[in-house]
């Protein structure tokens, strides 16, 4: 029998890079906070030239996992970070704009993750966490006919929940799927026909959220929750389905 050959795979230098960089914090060589050697030296060192070492270290920017300073000082340099909320929302905004997810999808995303993290925080959140939600809900009343600022602290309240329950990765993965329609929420708000009207309702929901907190009542909270996510949100959803059906 023939053997049958084909081409095999070429990884582009920069993942190389990429590989080697991953190897060393797999086995705790390199860990947050650490510097990476100059840029001149890592790339000698790697075998590699500056451009593709470059492309790797961005892609880690673009990923939360490296950040780079330029100048002088402790400071400056590479230096590998934990920061995955900022960056997982980018790339999921990114990917709802490019359709690989339906807004249908994200909003079911939210309400598994809130439902959660709402229940873990009724047992695990402390007094300086609901304490904070407090002023960030005083915050959202006093906001007015500010939607912009409104909605980053809306934003800033449901992610803080998610903090507080204890889960990490539930806290990040919320943050992610809340920026990701950020914008959307947005112009939803901007869109209200009454927005002090919205903006109490949404209030009122959020105060008792707060309160169930308090009491300890996890199951309630994580209900009334996922009824004010598919409120404001599914209208969201609503509309762009019915936009979609017009075009």
């Amino acid at each position: 029998m023939t053997a049958q050959w084909r081409p095999v795979r070429q990884s582009r230098t920069h993942e190389l890079v990429l590989e080697s960089i991953e190897q060393q914090v797999f086995a705790g060589e390199l860990k947050a906070g650490d510097h990476l050697p100059p840029e001149r030296e890592l790339a000698l060192a790697l075998g590699v030239s500056r451009s593709a070492l470059r492309e790797a270290l961005r892609v880690l920017e673009t990923i939360g996992a490296l950040v780079a300073n330029v100048g002088r000082g402790p400071d400056a340099g590479a230096r590998i970070v934990r920061n995955p909320d900022d960056a997982l929302g980018r790339v999921l905004r990114l990917h709802l704009a490019l359709g690989s997810y339906d807004l249908e999808d994200v909003l079911e995303a939210r309400v598994v993750l809130e439902r959660s993290s709402f229940e873990a925080a009724s047992r695990s959140a402390s007094e300086d966490d609901l304490a904070e939600a407090e002023a960030l809900l005083d915050r959202m009343r006093e906001a007015g006919p500010n939607v912009v600022a409104y909605n980053d602290l809306d934003t800033a309240f449901h992610v803080l929940i998610a903090r507080s329950s204890g889960n990490h990765l539930v806290s990040t993965l919320t943050s992610a799927v809340r920026e990701s329609v950020r914008t959307l929420i947005l112009q939803a708000e901007e869109a209200a026909e009454d927005w002090a009207v919205t903006a109490e309702g949404l209030n009122a929901e959020h105060g008792e959220l707060l309160r169930l907190l308090r009491a300890g009542e996890g199951a309630a909270a994580a209900d009334l929750v996922e009824r004010h996510i598919r409120g404001f949100h599914g209208a969201v959803v609503g509309k762009r389905e019915a936009d979609a059906s017009a075009d």
